[in-house]
């Protein structure tokens, strides 16, 4: 069903799933993911591409959303996509929580904030700028390391995000086996900083 962007009440979905959170903070921990459809940021090492159309995608209800969260039987919802802030999630977000869910989002920071979150997940990209109140709301800051450079980048951002953000550096997946060890020495230099695995690809679950 073709809807409008500014109709909070249906986003367009790629998928939805039960899963293991396999980065960042909530790694290890029960999630039911939903990807929505629709990003613009552009990352060239993007692994899910596939979401960048929204228009192959159908709109669903968020309360059919929350109605699929809750009957995972997951305590937590993950929002993520594409990326999800190119909808007012404020529907989707109330309807989950008051579910008795947890909400959590993963987004670039490029687009409003909207939503009411208990975790919010903040990977800010070279392709798009962020907004600046992502610094200040963030819960996570994940900087995605592709190459060396990405560390010096990440640092610029730490000093912006507020002092309760956790920091984590994870290597894109296809350069992992080169940036690891960079990452590694960057931490025990920097133990403010952790290190974010993908665990689930390790797992071979979605």
């Amino acid at each position: 069903m073709k809807r409008e962007r500014s109709d909070p009440s249906f986003l367009p979905v790629m998928e939805s799933f039960h899963t293991i959170q396999g980065e960042g903070y909530h790694t290890g921990k029960s999630a039911f993911f939903l990807r929505l459809g629709g990003c613009d940021v552009g990352c060239h090492w993007c692994d899910v591409k596939e979401s960048w159309d929204a228009s192959q995608f159908d709109w669903v209800s968020v309360k059919q959303l929350a109605d699929d969260a809750k009957e995972s039987g997951a305590e937590i919802a993950v929002i993520t996509g594409g990326e999800p802030l190119m909808y007012d999630l404020s529907e989707l977000t109330f309807e989950i929580s008051k579910r008795g869910m947890q909400n959590n989002i993963e987004t670039s920071g490029a687009y409003n904030l909207t939503g009411t979150w208990d975790w919010i997940c903040f990977s800010p990209k070279k392709f798009k700028k962020p907004r600046e109140e992502f610094y200040s709301e963030s819960d996570e800051l994940k900087v995605i390391v592709y190459n060396r450079s990405d560390l010096k980048w990440a640092k610029e951002h730490a000093e912006k995000v507020n002092s309760k953000s956790k920091l984590f550096l994870q290597p894109e997946w296809s350069k992992s086996d080169e940036m690891s060890p960079l990452i590694v020495e960057f931490v025990k230099k920097n133990p403010r900083w952790q290190i974010s695995l993908q665990t689930h690809k390790y797992l071979n679950i979605p």
